[in-house]
């Protein structure tokens, strides 16, 4: 930023804080939102977008060549009558990122001619070419995309610290994107009665970045197909990464490939079924091997605690006498243990959940259940590993995300292949948030990025009012609006404009 832009920052987050400060008001006669004499008009010259931030993500991926390495990978077009494979696929993404739900709010954009002028387009795909692209891809062609994307993010990761590249960590797991269409190919009801798909995602747990998506029939099992994609992730993870860690639950309890992952130095850390062998086992640990799990605090308290609100749900319960289950305490233990598909002994961590059931005030009884983590890692603690393969829950919240945030399920074509193109390239949007994350340079808002829900990532870097001024050379984003995400946005910006890759 020059000094004037630093100049006008200060001017305007000053006033702002003035507006904003804390005040001892009187007793107001009027309300605050007081009427005007409103009007409006059109101007003439001056043109201006709301989504002012899709200029640096255009930048970052003109930086990154992704545009280019689209069209090399990608042969779906036989001719290009205008547009390219680059152009449909970062039509689809853009229209995420601006803050579209579907297809059909490309229709918006497309006749926005500023929006156009933002980005260097004379026009862009209407919805239903965009649908007609989906269309044209196979599962050979979806895969071709997902590498591109994924050599893409190598030059980022190898980018960042050795700290970061000390350990990728792959978190696996299904979940189920449901449909009321009645006609789309692959479609099958899922074990919840719910017809659709059953995608699998496969996420990097230190960005939240999705590196593999697979679309699959609704009736599918979670581990279905699911370890040559493993296998893909720890290639690409292996690249950059000195360690890779592999975590799931039960489902991707894969003991086939457990000898093969150990070999290869992946550790790997899945839950495992509470099997009748296992649970006798655990029975008949000496209580010398137990060991009681305290759990970490979830957040220091940085100021006075507050006195707890009293529990509605709690009084329910008993007033009704629902049967209600307390977790009274947890211990830790472990031992050896091959499963049947392995040559390897490999070490079972086990929780035991010490419960008692209740009925409205009374007691009814008191209960134990077992939960069972397999790993190869024999040098971490036993309650570090319980913690660890916890930790991989926040995956949930990137499946929530590209449910309600990015609307990557949504399933807006007509076959199996195509929801599972426009699946990988709405993801694209959301990995487009990771990567602008890992270049801004403040620490405190790059953790900040990376662990931020898509849309406040939208209302805070890409909801950004901006005049479009075509002057010389330049194209000129001007700043209509502050925002207290601005200094940030604009040091960031400058970084990505300096940006160098191979």
């Amino acid at each position: 930023m020059n000094k004037r832009d630093h100049r006008i920052l200060r001017r305007d987050k000053r006033n702002l804080e003035k507006r904003t400060e804390r005040k001892q008001f009187k007793d107001q006669p009027k309300p605050i939102f007081k009427g005007c004499n409103i009007f409006y008009q059109i101007s003439e010259r001056i043109r201006a977008i709301g989504c002012g931030g899709i200029g640096a993500i255009h930048m970052l991926v003109r930086k990154l060549k992704l545009d280019r390495r689209i069209n090399d990978s990608l042969a779906l077009l036989k001719y290009h009558l205008p547009y390219h494979e680059s152009d449909h696929v970062l039509n689809i993404a853009y229209n995420v990122i601006a803050g579209g739900t579907g297809l059909e709010d490309i229709e918006l954009l497309r006749n926005d001619e500023t929006y156009m002028n933002a980005l260097g387009a004379k026009r862009i795909p209407d919805p239903t070419t965009a649908g007609d692209f989906l269309r044209r891809f196979d599962a050979g062609s979806i895969v071709t995309l997902q590498e591109t994307f994924n050599e893409t993010r190598q030059k980022l990761w190898a980018r960042q610290s050795e700290s970061f590249r000390q350990e990728a960590v792959i978190d696996i797991d299904g979940t189920i994107a449901g449909t009321k269409g009645e006609c789309k190919e692959g479609m099958d009801i899922s074990y919840k009665g719910i017809w659709g798909y059953a995608p699998l995602l496969i996420s990097l747990a230190n960005t939240d970045e999705v590196l593999y998506i697979v679309n699959r029939p609704g009736s599918r099992p979670s581990s279905d197909g699911a370890a040559p994609w493993i296998d893909r992730s720890i290639s690409l993870a292996s690249t950059t990464f000195q360690k890779v860690s592999l975590r799931g639950d039960t489902d991707f309890s894969l003991t086939e490939n457990f000898d093969r992952w150990d070999e290869e130095n992946v550790r790997f850390v899945f839950g495992y079924d509470a099997h009748a062998n296992l649970v006798k086992i655990a029975d008949n640990l000496p209580k010398g091997r137990w060991k009681q799990l305290e759990r970490p605090r979830r957040y220091e308290m940085k100021t006075e605690e507050r006195r707890r609100p009293e529990n509605v749900k709690e009084q329910v319960v008993k007033e009704r006498e629902f049967e209600n289950i307390r977790l009274q305490s947890e211990d830790v233990a472990e031992f050896d243990y091959r499963p049947g598909a392995c040559k390897k002994t490999y070490r079972m961590v086990v929780v035991r959940k010490n419960l008692t059931v209740e009925k409205g005030e009374r007691r009814l009884f008191d209960d134990i259940r077992y939960l069972f983590y397999v790993t190869n890692d024999r040098e971490t603690i036993a309650a570090e590993l319980v913690f660890f393969a916890n930790e991989r829950c926040d995956q949930e919240n990137v499946i929530a995300q590209l449910k309600s945030g990015v609307n990557a399920f949504r399933i807006p074509s007509d076959g199996l292949e195509s929801n599972w193109a426009y699946m990988v390239i709405a993801a694209l949007a959301w990995n487009l948030k990771a990567w602008y994350g890992l270049v801004t340079q403040e620490p405190a808002v790059r953790a900040d990025i990376l662990r931020m829900e898509f849309k406040r990532f939208v209302t805070s870097f890409i909801q950004i009012p901006c005049q479009i001024v075509n002057t010389g050379r330049r194209l000129v984003y001007r700043i209509l609006a502050y925002k207290g995400s601005l200094t940030s946005f604009l040091e960031t910006f400058d970084y990505i404009r300096r940006l160098r890759f191979i």
